[in-house]
Formats: C-alpha cells, sequence, structure tokens
C-alpha cells in the first residue's frame, strides 16, 4: 500500500482571491509567498534557500526571481481557491478533509452575551460583564471573547493566563461556550501572559472586541496549550476517518492532531517546526514496508509568524520546512506515494495587520512514479486536495462529503 503525506504549511497563500479586499480592501494586495520572499532577499542579501519547494513547482505556482521556473520532478502543481468563507485554520483544514464548510455562521459574540452568560452561570460559573466591552470574564481569570486573529466573527476564545487558571478548567469553559455558540470554532487558550489580560484588550474589525493574543506574550514565552472545539460536523464523510475505516494507519501531526476527528488517528501534537517534521518523518518511516497509510501534518509557526508580523521568521521557518520536504521526498519513492504540500489560507506578514488574508493556496504534489509535470486548473476548494490525496490511497472519493481529485484534470508543462 501506498503512503500519502499532506503537509499544511499554515498561512501560506500564494496571492490574493479575488473577494479578498471585502471585509479590508488593502487586502487585494496580499501576497504571502511574494512579499516573504522579497523582505528575506532584501534583509539577508541572499534569496530563501527553498530546493523542495522549488522542485515541486512552486515557481510554476507563483512566479518570482528567487524561485525555480523549470523542474526535472514528476510534480503535479496547481493552486487552490478555499472554498469556505473567510481565512481560517478550522475551516480549511475541515474543509480540505472533505467537509462541506460553505455556509459558516459568523456571529461577533457582542450579539450573543446573554446566552453565552447564561449557559456559564448554569454551568456553576461566576460571570461578569468585562466594564465598557462586550466581553465576559469567567470566574475572575478567563476572558471570552471574539478571535482577532481571523476574519470578524468566524471563531470565539476562551483565553486565560496559566498562572492562574489549569489549561484543563480552560477547556471545560470553553466547551461551556461551545454548547451555544453559533460560531465555526470556540478556542481555548492558555499562555505565560506579559501582564493581565485585560490590558491587552482592543478593537478588531467588523464590531468584534477581543484579546490582542501575539501582544500578550502567549507566543513568545513558551508553554502554549490550545484546544479548539469546533462545530458538529459528519466526521465520517472526511478523509482521515474513510482512511481509519479502510484499515490503513493515520497519523495526525501538530495543530491537525488538535483540529481533525478522527478516533482511530495517533495524535502527535506540537507547535516547533522541527518537533513537527521530526513527528512526520518517523510516521513515513514506521510504514515503510508495512500498510502505507495516511499523514496529515500542520506546521503552525508559519502562522505564528504571520500573525506577529516578523517577516523573517516567516522565512527561517519556510527554510527549515524545505529542508524536511527534501527528506520526505527522499522516503516516499514508490509508485503511488504522494507527497502533498498545501496551505489553509494566506497570513501576509506585510500587509499591516495580524489577521490571516483570503488567497490562493499552492498545491505541490510529489509523485515518485509520473512521467512528467502535469499543471492542474485551479481548484474551487479545499476539499479537492482531500480527494486527490484518497484517490491516491485507493479509497472512494465519493464516499467524502464534497471534493473532487485534481490528478488527471490538468496539461503537461510547455
Amino acid at each position: 500500500m501506498s503512503t500519502t503525506v499532506i503537509v499544511v504549511i499554515d498561512g501560506f497563500g500564494v496571492g490574493a482571491m479575488p473577494d479578498a479586499g471585502v471585509l479590508r480592501p488593502g487586502d487585494l494586495t496580499a501576497d504571502t509567498c511574494g512579499h516573504v520572499l522579497d523582505h528575506c532577499r532584501a534583509s539577508l542579501g541572499r534569496p530563501l534557500r527553498l530546493p523542495a519547494l522549488g522542485a515541486l513547482g512552486l515557481g510554476l505556482v507563483h512566479p518570482h526571481p528567487d524561485l525555480a521556473r523549470r523542474t526535472s520532478r514528476p510534480a503535479a502543481v496547481g493552486r487552490a481557491a478555499l472554498g469556505y468563507p473567510g481565512a481560517d485554520t478550522f475551516a480549511g483544514h475541515q474543509t480540505m478533509m472533505g467537509a462541506d464548510f460553505s455556509r459558516v455562521t459568523v456571529a461577533p459574540l457582542g450579539g450573543h452575551l446573554d446566552e453565552v452568560s447564561g449557559a456559564l452561570k448554569s454551568a456553576g460559573h461566576l460571570v461578569e460583564p468585562l466594564p465598557g466591552q462586550p466581553l465576559l470574564l469567567v470566574d475572575g481569570a478567563v476572558l471570552v471573547h471574539d478571535n482577532l486573529e481571523a476574519d470578524p466573527g468566524i471563531n470565539w476564545n476562551a483565553s486565560a493566563r496559566l498562572d492562574d487558571m489549569s489549561f484543563d478548567r480552560i477547556v471545560s469553559i470553553a466547551r461551556t461556550v461551545r454548547a451555544v455558540a453559533p460560531v465555526a470554532r470556540v478556542i481555548a487558550v492558555g499562555g505565560r501572559a506579559d501582564g493581565a489580560l485585560a490590558t491587552y484588550v482592543r478593537d478588531g474589525d467588523g464590531g468584534t472586541v477581543g484579546l490582542d493574543t501575539p501582544a500578550t506574550g502567549f507566543y513568545r514565552n513558551g508553554g502554549l496549550q490550545v484546544r479548539h472545539l469546533g462545530v458538529d460536523l459528519d466526521h465520517t464523510g472526511q478523509l482521515p476517518d474513510i482512511a481509519a475505516r479502510a484499515g490503513l494507519p493515520v497519523t495526525l501531526v501538530g495543530k491537525a492532531a488538535d483540529i481533525l476527528a478522527c478516533e482511530a488517528a495517533v495524535r502527535r501534537p506540537a507547535v516547533a517546526t522541527a518537533e513537527v517534521l521530526e513527528h512526520t518523518l518517523a510516521a513515513v518511516r514506521g510504514g515503510r514496508g508495512e500498510r502505507g497509510g495516511l499523514v496529515v501534518a500542520n506546521v503552525q509557526e508559519s502562522d505564528l509568524a504571520g500573525h506577529q508580523q516578523d517577516t523573517g521568521r516567516y522565512g527561517s521557518v519556510l527554510e527549515q520546512v524545505d529542508v524536511g520536504l527534501t527528506e520526505l521526498m527522499g522516503l516516499l519513492t514508490a509508485p503511488g506515494d504522494r507527497l502533498v504540500v498545501t496551505a489553509d489560507h494566506g497570513n501576509d506578514p506585510t500587509i499591516g495587520h495580524a489577521y490571516h488574508t483570503r488567497e490562493y493556496v499552492p498545491v505541490l504534489i510529489h509523485r515518485p512514479e509520473a512521467a512528467g509535470i502535469e499543471l492542474l486548473p485551479d481548484a474551487a476548494t479545499l476539499a479537492d486536495v482531500g480527494a486527490t490525496a484518497a484517490a491516491a490511497l485507493g479509497l472512494d472519493v465519493a464516499a467524502l462529503t464534497t471534493g473532487a481529485t485534481l490528478l488527471g484534470r490538468g496539461r503537461g508543462a510547455p
């Protein structure tokens, strides 16, 4: 049996989608890939070292002086529209795995304070409104607020300092909020902050108000813990569950371990890129000569660099990922093996704000047995990435809730 590895470089967009400026007109200039390449060449005095991404055909999807315009690898190369509203990691991954996420409910917390407060009080919690702000302070420690790192109204957070409350208690409060929340995701967040969380509250777009999580120090102080609580979905129609029911081993790495559902999966949560790559390589090595299987890995530090508007860090993460991709291609050499490199949205660190950007994402597919390059048409949805992986594994693509395979729909390189 073959092995298929999907590596999601979180927030790695390749140019704005036509509707990217609906919420923020300036986002029509978003180009995470191009702007990171430009900035790093200027700051480092050299281009980023991305030989693996070049060999996989990134320069064919996103022409740039610092990317190879040709490749001898038998890759299939294209890009995908997101297939869901906004630009969100949870919705992106669920869509990629085959869920129909085209009707995400958008709801700022301020319009639902009464029902959220009532649910929390019924569960025995002390609930206080933050003075003058549409947020809730729970048990004196947890802020329930709009998520300011995704488009307005898609996600809510329950955030607290781990010095004040255990992560298990934060998750418990988030679950109570999840039970009445109409939004795609409620995220429990615990970390080490530089000060009181209330001092980092700010206005977001679209009437939202929330915690400026990057400013708190959560992402740089160590000890960050996150749990993503999503809307109810039929996970039996998603790729990991379908693969597991077919008897294939499934491994979920990094943030994918937190946000994708599959009871049979081996989970390897991690944030550090080195650890994500280590777990991914170990899963592939462990499957050689056995039953093959599916590995889905999320590289989160690229997204964190985008939120922090740290273009240099973003470039460093890309170089680190590229080394891992080279190792993966060296392992995935059997006919039918696949390495799929893609993303879930954009996060342009030069755009002037800390939100995700609504961009096309690359779809770069390593196919060791193929005769040459296949240039794929634009996919209308990330679900086509999951469907392509399902086909490579010999699974029934029709079992997915949505999505169609991309391979065989393209043309050869000129």
